[in-house]
């Protein structure tokens, strides 16, 4: 039996029973990151579903693409200060005030009576999340040791599974009984205990590897990027010929301000650190770029319900778990980096096979099939990766480096659906919006955006091979 043990997530190796992420050392902040990360994943699953109600209650429908792109722009700025803060005071200060931020949001939108108003606590909400979630990184690099961190890092994807399965169907019953306000309002008061199990924990933290101000540079990088993601955003929902003025400011700001926030030589997949955060944000917009169409594939194409089209993808989020276990277990250790290069051989598979449904004699549980193995792919490759930056960060730079992970896989996010969206309008996918009966878009176009997805996911399979830094 002894041999066994170490294979567990909740190893009982070096030291008994207590040195296990939920023994009796690590327990309390454990269960405190796991309850903050469901909390946050619940409140992302929900307002999904409450927020088609509230834009109309509030007389906001034009402003309806902004809740989301103002919490997003707001969430990539927070991010980078965040990495600051944590590595000059300690992850304390940024988790708290994140917290604090983003229940404030909650009530802000819950209670708003306009849409701008809205809108502006969405943005609070945007960077309390940016705030929490990097705090929690660098919590983890600083709070668990080696060993341990490939098991915290299967809770968080552990701590997805349940509010994403569960949270829409809640969030749509609150909404039809007693309001749409309450999916908002009933979230900030959840989040007290939490806080009040980790505090004695975080207390105990090292002191910060770095001290002093804030470096201000790199305050006004993430200024950049956020303004920069925020104009492409907005040229992006207006259709206007005009909006290519604020595309091409846009990217004028972003891309400069990018390089200089991210690790040097991340864009030519430089070994270690840099190509770990560039396979984080391939991995992520390549995922995210072919799963936006899926469910419009399947309504469009072979006439699903928009909830059975939603239910193919539920598959990925079980086995996207399921890879996070994996590659905690022990005995993975010395493989993590082709760990890595599999997840993302298995995404381009579930990618490319995908589109095999616009082929009539396929069956559409295909879709399903295919998500299950691409989201057992992204377990591998997710966890792994917040992983190996960990271990790759020297003292004093956990936050520096975990805010360019999530940089990463923001701006990941937002090129590469963007350019599926470019793609699939291109190829005449936009027909599917402009008819008022629905009709199917040429298949050509959906192809063009799976193929895009896919031919990226086979790109990060080589950049997995560069995580290892020489010698």
């Amino acid at each position: 039996m002894a041999e066994t043990s170490t294979d567990l997530p909740i190893s009982r190796a070096e030291g008994g029973r207590e040195d296990g992420v939920l023994g009796r050392r690590h327990r309390a902040l454990t269960l405190g990151i796991i309850s903050v990360v469901s909390l946050i994943a619940f409140e992302a699953s929900a307002v999904n579903t409450a927020m088609p109600v509230a834009a109309r209650a509030l007389d906001g429908i034009g402003l309806y693409a902004f809740s989301f792109s103002a919490f997003f722009t707001a969430s990539l700025f927070a991010m980078a200060l965040s990495g600051e803060w944590c590595d000059r005071a300690g992850p304390l200060a940024p988790l708290f005030t994140g917290i604090a931020a983003f229940g404030a949001g909650l009530v802000g939108a819950g209670s708003a009576q306009r849409m701008w108003m809205f809108v502006a606590a969405r943005g609070v909400q945007g960077i309390g999340a940016g705030l929490v979630i990097v705090a929690l990184y660098v919590v983890v690099g600083r709070a668990y040791p080696e060993r341990l961190r490939p098991a915290v890092m299967a809770s968080f994807s552990a701590a997805w599974v349940v509010p994403v399965i569960v949270g829409p169907l809640v969030a749509g019953t609150v909404t039809e009984t007693i309001g749409w306000r309450w999916v908002f309002l009933a979230i900030p008061v959840l989040v007290l205990l939490p806080l009040a199990v980790m505090l004695p924990a975080l207390r105990a933290l090292p002191p910060a590897g770095r001290t002093g101000v804030l470096d201000r540079r790199r305050i006004l990088l993430a200024l950049g990027v956020a303004a920069g993601a925020g104009l492409l955003q907005y040229a992006g929902q207006d259709l206007r010929p005009l909006a290519v003025l604020p595309a091409v400011a846009g990217l004028a700001l972003l891309v400069p301000c990018v390089r200089r926030l991210l690790p040097a030589r991340t864009f030519l997949a430089g070994r270690g650190l840099p190509s770990v955060v560039l396979l984080r944000g391939i991995a992520q917009g390549s995922f995210l770029a072919a799963e936006s169409f899926v469910p419009l594939m399947l309504v469009t194409e072979r006439g699903l319900s928009a909830t059975m089209a939603g239910l193919s993808l539920t598959g990925g989020g079980l086995t996207w778990a399921l890879g996070s276990y994996t590659q905690s277990r022990s005995r993975m250790e010395p493989y993590r980096e082709r760990l890595m290069s599999l997840g993302m051989l298995l995404l381009a598979l579930a990618v490319a096979l995908a589109p095999a449904v616009l082929i009539g004699a396929v069956p559409v549980w295909t879709v399903g099939l295919a998500w299950i193995l691409g989201g057992y792919g992204m377990g591998l490759t997710i966890s792994s990766g917040a992983v190996l930056l960990l271990r790759l960060s020297r003292p004093g730079e956990e936050g520096a480096n975990s805010a360019s992970l999530q940089v990463a896989d923001a701006l990941g996010s937002i090129v590469l659906v963007g350019v599926a969206g470019v793609l699939f309008v291109s190829c005449g996918g936009g027909s599917v919006a402009a008819d008022a009966e629905g009709a199917a878009a040429p298949a050509h176009a959906f192809v063009a955006v799976f193929a895009l997805a896919s031919a990226s996911a086979l790109a990060g399979s080589y950049v997995a091979t560069r995580l290892r830094p020489r010698g």
